[in-house]
């Protein structure tokens, strides 16, 4: 298992194979086939905003099939706008995400549902921990919430930007910015439980090539759902979308 920080964070580089990744295309072709793509056999959405936040080094593109799916099944999505997740991600909360979360919520006249995929999930759960009364459901996508435990490549990129931020923003971030040891508002909430309303659901891998999936679980059985596949694949994957067609359904807040 990975060292723990002083703030009790486990930090460190996981003993995976990240070679699977390249069959995440298989998914995508797999998704176009399945019936759940084109809303048959899933529960309808009542029309609430579901927010969806990319992972590290990703942006809005990747999430465009789990955008227009979810416009099918009766949800209305919003991107995070977000170009290139690869800054402080306590910045991209509060001066980018939190643009998005109010028009959601402004539009619809509903709380919100949150997605997202590995350090968006992150960012999903922190999200949920600092505003409970705005969100309905929190749903992560191989996301290690309980801890920074990566391959050792993506370990190396954290680094890389982990230089570049500082760089960049200066003193608006910590000296400890883009680590387990940082103590920012974005890491301090992911040691807290959200909120009982707002309903977790953590869907996880096991033959995950980026992240260890065993720091990608709540530890309840009744939130954490386990798939077969890649993690890039999580947002492609057609378990994953009857998954989380049934939990938005069950998370759906009363008029």
């Amino acid at each position: 298992m990975a060292p723990r920080q002083p703030n009790g964070r486990p930090e460190g580089e996981a003993d995976i194979s990240i070679w699977k990744e390249a069959f995440f295309g298989a998914e995508l072709l797999l998704l176009h086939a399945s019936p759940v793509y084109y809303g048959l056999g899933v529960p309808r959405g009542d029309g609430s905003p579901v927010v969806l936040i990319p992972g590290f080094l990703g942006s809005d593109l990747y999430m465009a099939h789990l955008s227009s799916w979810l416009s099918r099944v009766g949800y209305r999505s919003y991107f995070s706008g977000i170009r290139l997740n690869a800054t402080c991600p306590n910045l991209l909360i509060k001066y980018r995400l939190a643009e998005i979360i109010e028009k959601a919520i402004r539009e619809t006249g509903r709380k919100i549902h949150l997605i997202g995929h590995s350090l968006g999930g992150m960012m999903a759960r922190s999200i949920a921990a600092q505003q409970p009364d705005n969100v309905a459901s929190v749903i992560t996508l191989g996301s290690p919430f309980r801890g920074k435990v990566l391959h050792r490549s993506v370990m190396e990129a954290t680094a890389a930007v982990r230089e570049q931020v500082i760089k960049e923003h200066g003193k608006q971030v910590l000296p400890e910015c883009y680590t387990a040891r940082c103590t920012c508002e974005f890491v301090s909430s992911l040691q807290c439980k959200e909120a009982a309303p707002v309903m977790q659901t953590a869907i996880y891998t096991r033959d995950d090539g980026i992240v260890d999936w065993r720091y990608c679980r709540t530890g309840d059985a009744n939130s954490d759902f386990e798939v077969t596949g890649t993690h890039i694949g999580l947002v492609f994957n057609p378990a994953v979308y009857s998954i989380v067609a049934t939990r938005l359904a069950e998370a759906q807040v009363p008029d």
